[in-house]
Parts: C-alpha cells; sequence; structure tokens
C-alpha cells in the first residue's frame, strides 16, 4: 500500500517536472525553435488546434523558422495566430504557400524579462510537485491504521526525498534554460 502511494506520487512528479521543461521550452530564446511553437492554437475551421497538427515546422537558419501548412487554406488563421501568441514578439511573414517568422535579435532588457517568465514558470512547477507532495502524505496519514508507525515514518523520508530530487531537477533546468536566455 505504501510503495503503491509512493509509486504514484513519483509517477506524477515525474510528470510535472517534463511538463516543466516542455513549458521551459515555449520561451524563445535567441534562436528559432519549433519547440516555442507548441503551445500555439491555430482556429481552425472554427475548433483550436495545435500548430504541430496543422504544419510542418523547419529551421533553415538560426533565426528563421519556416512553416509550411499542409492545408494551404489555414496559412491566415496560422499567421494570426501566431501573432497573437504572448511572449514570442515575432512578425510572421506569408508568401501564399508557407509562413516565414524571423526572431528579432533579444536586447538585455527582454532577456532579462524573459528570465522572470522562466523563473515564475519554475516555480509554478515546484509548487505542483509540493501538492503532488501533500497529497501523497495525506494517502499516507489515510493508511495509518492499517501499518504501523515506524513504516509511515520511514515512508514520509522516503517521500520527502523523491519531492526533493524533483524539485531538484526542476532547478537544474531552469539553470539550463537561464543560461540559455542569456547567451548572447
Amino acid at each position: 500500500m505504501i510503495a503503491d502511494v509512493l509509486a504514484e506520487a513519483g509517477a506524477r512528479m515525474d510528470r510535472a517536472v517534463e511538463a516543466a521543461k516542455e513549458d521551459f521550452a515555449t520561451v524563445r530564446t535567441g534562436r528559432a525553435n519549433p519547440q516555442m511553437f507548441q503551445k500555439v492554437l491555430v482556429d481552425y475551421y472554427g475548433s483550436p488546434t495545435p500548430l504541430a497538427q496543422l504544419a510542418s515546422l523547419n529551421n533553415p537558419e538560426a533565426r528563421t523558422l519556416v512553416i509550411n501548412p499542409y492545408d494551404k487554406s489555414a496559412l491566415k488563421a496560422i499567421e494570426q495566430a501566431i501573432r497573437d501568441m504572448p511572449n514570442l514578439g515575432v512578425n510572421p511573414t506569408n508568401d501564399g504557400t508557407i509562413v516565414r517568422v524571423t526572431m528579432p535579435e533579444l536586447t538585455q532588457d527582454r532577456r532579462k524579462e524573459y528570465v522572470k517568465i522562466v523563473r515564475g514558470k519554475g516555480e509554478d512547477a515546484k509548487v505542483q510537485v509540493r501538492n503532488l507532495r501533500r497529497k501523497a502524505k495525506d494517502d499516507l496519514d489515510a493508511l495509518k491504521s492499517d501499518v504501523g508507525e515506524d513504516e509511515l515514518v520511514r515512508a514520509e523520508k522516503e517521500l520527502d526525498t523523491v519531492t526533493r530530487t524533483h524539485v531538484d531537477q526542476i532547478d537544474e533546468a531552469l539553470k539550463r534554460k537561464e543560461a540559455e536566455l542569456l547567451e548572447v
């Protein structure tokens, strides 16, 4: 029973760390990266559709991204969705067959602003991991009548270790992203 609670908490924390890393990837750096466009939702025939399902994304140059839609009628909608996406700061151009996005050079102030955004996302991810820890602790406390006090204390220490490991993984990913953002 205790092992099940700890395994479930660990798996959920793993998913939270992966979600945080994906979230960090959506914040732009100095170079074009198709992952930045993961969260772009295009209004395609009345339903919000992820950009990756509507087009192929290639980056032929360091600061250029070429979006080749599978359905050419979606060009305008893709262009508008990219323009409306917050924190990208790009202006896409449409030549009738593809959408070309050229990333402007980041200023030092803009880099610092992105670092603040990434730190906020990192803190949100840590809060999520801590909430998962709290839920697992409540589940362990519910097992108090079935297992001994010593087993419960051991399980809580193990849960703390798992939580600390996941928080450290988020911190490590955050440090890498900050270094990438501040790199000129």
